[in-house]
């Protein structure tokens, strides 16, 4: 059998493209590089793209019109190389260039408040004068919709530098996302981890979240797979970790603070919030009762390095407030517009406080390390 760079042609002719129609030879696919060494045959299919999605079935498409039309015993398994015109572009190192830092809000467990002291930040930072982003990451728990009041809120698409992005809900001062707008919130969310993480990155990098300066992540809690997506995808400025004093929470909470310490991940920890300190009832408030334990916070803020940020005592208008879509911080808006003194909403103030003590821990972290860097996969 004499092989010749003619025949080879030949029998490529009726393999067509899927895309147009067009069989290799017109479609101008064959590289200008058939080899051939006896009964081995070698040459390179040129495609436009790299994403492009018939590559595989093209290439079993032209190894089996070869064996067809000239015959079985040519040897051309595997020996056909993949080229293309235009390689897939390089993803931007920081899907949120107009970002100035990115918080994230941890948990080692369930059940702390991480959520509601995650949106009275965002809130409180906003009344400040901040420029404020929320992401709530927590793919199987959202909460923020409701948090937010705007459960019932469709997403729309904008248009910016030639291509459509999601438009984040603003509400209170704050653009915020959620997978909630997005899923049933009478069902739960039944995703493997895969999905789960393809879902967080859209609302990353496929929504227009303009210039702001501090994007604040609600995290899931525990450490998971979605843990892991947002440090690959994200150069995370810090994180805050909430905890409540008792023992339980406490453990929980130093595993999360060990795993944005370990080496390969290596995000700065800005400090520990302890949520339902104390309390205070409403009549006494010069009482307090340490219903999950004392100065837990406190130990394990010194037992592993980090600074105290706050204590936030347990008060029943913070949690009614977020079921009602009117975070206690709203409040500071308001009184920034009538003047009323902050002291008048103790609640309020303390996540004011909060907000204070977190910007001036992202400004020292930023001011004695370098930017945090993605932790790269491997493979």
């Amino acid at each position: 059998m004499t092989l010749y760079p003619a025949l080879i042609l030949d029998a490529l002719k009726n393999v067509r493209y899927p895309g147009n129609g067009k069989n290799l030879v017109e479609n101008d696919m064959v590289a200008d590089d058939i080899r051939i060494n006896g009964n081995r045959v070698e040459f390179s299919l040129v495609f436009d793209k790299s994403t492009d999605p018939f590559v595989k079935s093209v290439v079993r498409a032209a190894e089996t019109a070869i064996e067809t039309y000239i015959s079985p015993e040519v040897d051309i398994k595997g020996n056909i190389k993949v080229a293309f015109r235009k390689p897939l572009p390089e993803k931007p190192a920081n899907p949120l260039p107009g970002v100035k830092n990115i918080i994230g809000i941890s948990s080692g467990k369930g059940g702390v408040g991480k959520s509601t002291v995650s949106a009275n930040i965002a809130i409180s930072l906003a009344s400040k004068g901040y420029k404020v982003g929320l992401l709530d990451a927590d793919i199987f728990g959202p909460s923020m919709p409701r948090m937010f009041g705007v459960e019932d809120e469709q997403l729309y698409m904008v248009s910016q530098d030639g291509r459509d992005w999601i438009e984040p809900v603003e509400k209170y001062g704050v653009k915020m996302l959620s997978i909630g707008f997005v899923v049933d919130k009478k069902s739960p969310v039944l995703w493997r981890g895969g999905m789960a993480s393809n879902a967080l990155k859209q609302l990353i990098s496929d929504a227009w979240w303009g210039d702001l300066d501090y994007f604040l992540i609600d995290m899931p809690p525990g450490t998971s797979d979605i843990h892991l997506t947002l440090v690959q995808t994200l150069p995370i400025t810090g994180v805050v970790v909430v905890t409540t004093p008792q023992e339980v929470s406490l453990a929980d909470a130093r595993k999360g603070i060990a795993m944005f310490q370990e080496e390969k991940v290596n995000v700065p920890v800005l400090g520990l919030v302890e949520n339902m300190s104390w309390f205070t009832p409403a009549p006494h408030p010069e009482e307090r009762y340490y219903i999950f334990g004392q100065g837990g916070g406190e130990r394990l803020a010194e037992e592993m390095g980090v600074k105290l940020l706050a204590q936030i005592p347990l008060v029943a208008d913070i949690c009614s407030d977020a079921d009602n879509g009117a975070p206690t911080t709203v409040a500071l808006q308001g009184a920034a517009t009538t003047g009323t003194a902050a002291s008048e909403n103790p609640e309020a103030a303390a996540f004011s406080s909060l907000a204070d003590k977190i910007v001036a821990a992202c400004n020292e972290r930023n001011n004695t390390l370098p930017p945090t860097q993605k932790v790269e996969t491997n493979g």
